[in-house]
């Protein structure tokens, strides 16, 4: 049922996609393609490793047309048809970013559109959230639920058997015909990304499904996206690039200059009394 790639390593009780190596990529893909409009995809799955401060990258589920190809997003190719959920662990990201790490997102493409690792992809998702699932001592999950264009995600992370919903996001688009898998990559950090299991549910809707649709050509797609965030490249220190005004300058130039005369009134004053005083002395 399912095909694996890469650097994949398959266990008795767990799929490990990477080892807590750097420069790894693996991947599993089911075989058999999906053939029910409704669906909900459930994953039990574990991120640990070394690392205490630096970590990465992170690892997706997909939802695609097409299979087995790897790529630069977490494993897997970009510019990709279908479903994209990403598991992003990698928190020494360029550019403000009004969120935390770990932090999954959702992206939905149609073959046209670029994840931008330096921004999150977060000018291309639907919806995300903070969800710190990475080292805990018990096994996390997460919950895809599409369900009359409506696509819902839960997670478990904290092994109180508690779903708490991460987004949910009416009038998406996604065709029968896809294919489920999962991927992830390490790079100069590493982590290891485990997959325990995935179960894959048919969900039977309210009354009858319309014949007069074929699902499988529909076109993914979704009316909402989350607004952009600006990226701001920062490779070299917080100040690297930023620009300054002329007022600006004048500004800081003007209180440096200020202080250093300060700096040297307050230095002759001290320098003039003490002088005074040791003159004293000898009187």
């Amino acid at each position: 049922m399912w095909d694996i790639q890469g650097n994949t390593m398959v266990t008795n009780t767990y799929v490990r996609l990477t080892p807590d190596k750097q420069s790894k990529r693996g991947a599993i893909w089911n075989k058999v393609s999906n053939r029910c409009p409704n669906w909900e995809l459930h994953v039990q799955f574990k991120v640990h490793g070394q690392g205490r401060t630096l970590f990465g990258d992170g690892f997706a589920l997909w939802y695609t047309k097409d299979r087995m190809k790897p790529g630069d997003v977490f494993g897997a190719a970009d510019y990709h048809t279908g479903l994209g959920l990403f598991f992003d662990t990698y928190s020494n990201h360029n550019g403000p970013h009004n969120h935390q790490h770990p932090y999954i997102s959702g992206q939905i493409n149609n073959g046209t559109q670029h994840y931008d690792h330096d921004r999150d992809g977060t000018h291309t998702e639907v919806a995300g959230c903070h969800a710190p699932f990475r080292n805990r001592p018990h096994d996390t999950h997460v919950a895809v639920r599409y369900y009359k264009q409506r696509l819902t995600v839960m997670i478990d992370i904290d092994g109180q058997n508690n779903w708490k919903e991460c987004f949910d996001v009416d009038r998406i688009k996604l065709p029968t015909g896809y294919y489920f898998g999962a991927s992830a990559t390490t790079g100069d950090l590493a982590d290891n990304h485990d997959i325990i299991s995935i179960k894959v549910y048919d969900l039977t809707v309210e009354g009858e499904l319309d014949e007069s649709v074929d699902y499988a050509e529909i076109s993914p797609s979704a009316d909402f996206f989350s607004p952009p965030r600006d990226h701001i490249d920062d490779p070299q220190g917080a100040f690297k690039n930023i620009t300054l005004s002329w007022k600006k300058m004048f500004l800081i130039t003007f209180c440096v200059l200020l202080g250093a005369l300060i700096c040297v009134i307050v230095g002759f004053v001290v320098f003039r009394k003490k002088q005074d005083y040791n003159k004293k002395r000898f009187y």
